[in-house]
């Protein structure tokens, strides 16, 4: 089944088309990333796909419902980190989490949510005295905190130091592994590769590539880049199959310690794509 569903979705500002007519399909339980430049409208479409503004034309629905139109029952089955959320910052950690999940019909425990995002310590801190990596460790945790069946995710681990990446990375798998469906932005190429099932690059307002990481703009298929180093120097050669060049080498006696085969990155093959798509 298809929790999200859009096609030709469009939203124009002042004559800019900010969404210029994608079609998007994610399934149940699927992590899904979008990655774009500032601008691309990664946030707009993802305002568009949780209710939170209106699209201008198009089909789109979520959880069977059209966002425009849904109603309180349906919101209470998303969760949704935006990348400007609000706080009540003269709250606590434990009163904020507590008080919104309050408007959730089966909660997860508050003691719980704050925990899973790493806040034990901060618990009873008020949100204003918190850096700013831990104020969006909050958002994470009021997105969460109604064990949403479709989680939205708008760069959420902006400010996050490596080690609190990798934990929320982990928290993030363990919500798919329970059938979390997520919908994620982010700069961070390592996050997409290390989370996504499936991901698209939108760039200037249309997606100019989707599939997963590893055949992403046709990365599996990408020639090979041979180095080795022969006679003091080194040689290169981009070869869609390097197996016949290997056997030569090793016929021919060449130290294979000095030998590298390396395939486009996920970075690589993302530049190319934004570029093409400007």
């Amino acid at each position: 089944m298809e929790v999200i569903e859009a096609r030709d979705l469009r939203k124009t500002y002042r004559g800019r088309a900010a969404v210029g007519g994608i079609d998007l399909a994610v399934a149940r339980g699927e992590i899904f990333a979008l990655l774009g430049p500032n601008g691309a409208g990664k946030t707009t479409t993802v305002e568009i796909l949780a209710g939170h503004r209106r699209r201008d034309s198009g089909d789109v629905r979520v959880l069977g419902a059209d966002p425009a139109t849904a109603g309180q029952g349906w919101r209470a089955r998303i969760g949704i980190v935006l990348q400007d959320a609000a706080d009540a910052a003269d709250l606590t950690v434990a009163e904020m989490v507590r008080h919104v999940a309050g408007f959730y019909p089966r909660p997860r425990r508050p003691g719980e949510v704050i925990e899973l995002v790493g806040l034990t310590a901060k618990r009873d801190s008020r949100i204003r005295t918190l850096s700013g990596g831990q104020r969006r460790r909050v958002d994470v945790a009021l997105g969460i905190v109604g064990r949403p069946e479709l989680l939205f995710l708008d760069e959420p681990t902006t400010g996050f130091d490596p080690e609190a990446r990798r934990r929320f990375w982990d928290l993030i798998r363990t919500l798919a592994g329970d059938g979390t469906t997520i919908l994620l932005t982010t700069h961070y190429l390592d996050e997409a590769e290390a989370l996504a099932d499936r991901l698209a690059v939108l760039a200037g307002g249309r997606i100019v590539a989707e599939g997963t990481p590893a055949t992403l703009g046709g990365r599996a298929a990408a020639d090979a880049r041979v180095s080795w180093r022969e006679h003091g120097r080194t040689r290169t050669e981009q070869l869609a199959d390097p197996g016949d060049l290997l056997r030569k080498l090793v016929a021919d006696g060449i130290d294979l310690r000095t030998l590298t085969v390396t395939r486009p990155t996920l970075e690589d093959t993302y530049l190319n794509l934004i570029g093409a798509g400007r």
